[in-house]
């Protein structure tokens, strides 16, 4: 599920946006200072006329991040109930967030605050209020993202994109002297870290989610278009040998073979290969931004810790993704709904959960405060923007039952040809009995 940056935000990155990060993100767990936080809530129904006595009652979001519950989560309780005296909100969070979330909103019950699955937007109505009330419309990118017949449902928590997430120390140990701008590069890079005893790159293979950046970002930079995931739909057999998904998956295939991933792939752990990178045990992930604070946070320095765009051939030519994270959504059942929707703005414009996950924000007039995007920045990669996820596309991946970071494990672990061969059947099937 990755959605398009519109064409303002290009301008930003090259004009203002990432030049101006001095500041390299924190995950101190303390507030950010927003520039917002005295922003009054918009005229409607979730903070207007009756201001903040009417928003009251308990609220629950589910949420993605594990790691925050008892951290900094406690705190977003304290300070959303200070500006709410009447209001209370609850964590419950989840792994494996897509597959659950749809499992249970089909149940018709799920809690108030969740981040949209993938589901086709033209679904949105039958779970979701709409956000157009809160005022944000005109303050935001990605508006348009998850939104139908006019409406919007979703609001992004904040946008990325995805590279090599470097430790420095590391590098420097194996005597690497320049950043990789080639594959070849970058392979012969990772033969020095091994020669070292260091693990060039995280894979957190077992964990499988992390797996989405050689599904959803890296094949529409080998590409050169968004839209690979969506062009599916134009045919019975989308996944080729030739095609930008097998030289995704071929990548990291080769980086098992050659002994450059964790020594025992069907055994990592999130969690601890966060430690991993932070010490320099570990080099490389291939993730986005958000990820640099969550190393910092477990124990580098940020000085310490680098970001470059992922070469994924020989040309010296860089594509990079550049996409939305996660969209808040509020149950349209919600029994304070208000207070839900008033917690929604409050995430997006005072929480400083942006800067606190090292997001580029998803408000226009905001800017990012992560060092590493500077870095990023430097190597002029040419950004390649997300595309709303074609209905059609996502019904057909959700009929045929189709597990993305599923599919690169099987192509890692065995014969490309079958493992493409088997998903292309159910795809297919998939498509003839949705009538596509």
């Amino acid at each position: 599920m990755r959605n398009m940056l519109p064409a303002a935000i290009t301008a930003i990155m090259s004009l203002s946006v990432l030049a101006a990060c001095g500041t390299a993100g924190n995950e101190s767990g303390k507030p950010a200072d927003s520039g917002n936080s005295s922003t009054a809530p918009a005229a409607s129904s979730a903070a207007g006329a009756g201001g903040n006595a009417s928003i009251k009652g308990k609220v629950t979001f589910l949420t993605n991040r594990t790691d925050m519950v008892d951290k900094e989560y406690k705190e977003y309780a304290k300070r959303f109930k200070e500006k709410y005296p009447n209001a209370e909100i609850e964590f419950e969070a989840v792994r494996d967030y897509d597959k659950t979330l749809k499992v249970r909103i089909s149940s018709g019950d799920f809690p108030d605050i969740v981040l949209v699955p993938t589901i086709p937007n033209a679904d949105l109505p039958k779970y979701f209020a709409p956000l157009d009330d809160l005022g944000l419309n005109d303050k935001i990118y990605f508006k348009d993202y998850k939104a139908t017949g006019g409406k919007t449902y979703g609001i992004a928590s904040g946008a990325s994109t995805v590279g090599i997430v470097y430790n420095k120390k590391a590098f420097q140990a194996a005597g690497i002297t320049a950043i990789p701008k080639t594959l070849d590069e970058l392979y012969a890079a990772m033969d020095k870290l091994k020669a070292k005893g260091i693990v060039p790159l995280a894979s957190n293979f077992k964990d499988k989610w992390p797996l989405q950046s050689w599904v959803y970002d890296l094949p529409p930079a080998i590409a050169g278009t968004a839209n690979v995931a969506n062009d599916r739909i134009k045919s019975d057999a989308p996944y080729t040998l030739d095609g930008a998904y097998a030289k995704s998956f071929g990548i990291l295939k080769n980086l098992h073979q050659k002994g450059y991933l964790e020594p025992d792939i069907n055994s990592t752990n999130w969690e601890q290969s966060k430690k991993d990178v932070a010490s320099g045990k570990f080099a490389m992930y291939l993730l986005g931004n958000w990820v640099i604070n969550q190393v910092i946070e477990n124990g580098a320095k940020s000085e310490d810790i680098g970001f470059f765009p992922m070469p994924y051939d020989n040309s010296g030519k860089i594509n990079s993704p550049l996409n939305p994270d996660w969209f808040y959504a509020v149950n349209k059942n919600s029994k304070n709904a208000e207070t839900a929707k008033a917690f929604v703005k409050w995430m997006i414009e005072d929480s400083g959960f942006d800067k606190f996950a090292g997001f580029i924000p998803v408000l226009k007039d905001k800017q990012p405060e992560l060092a590493q995007l500077t870095e990023f920045k430097s190597f002029n990669p040419t950004f390649i923007e997300g595309v709303p996820d074609n209905d059609q596309a996502i019904a057909t991946q959700n009929k045929a039952q189709i597990d993305p970071p599923a599919m690169v494990q099987d192509f890692v672990l065995g014969d490309g040809k079958a493992v493409f061969d088997k998903f292309n059947k159910q795809w297919a099937d998939a498509k003839k009995s949705l009538g596509y």
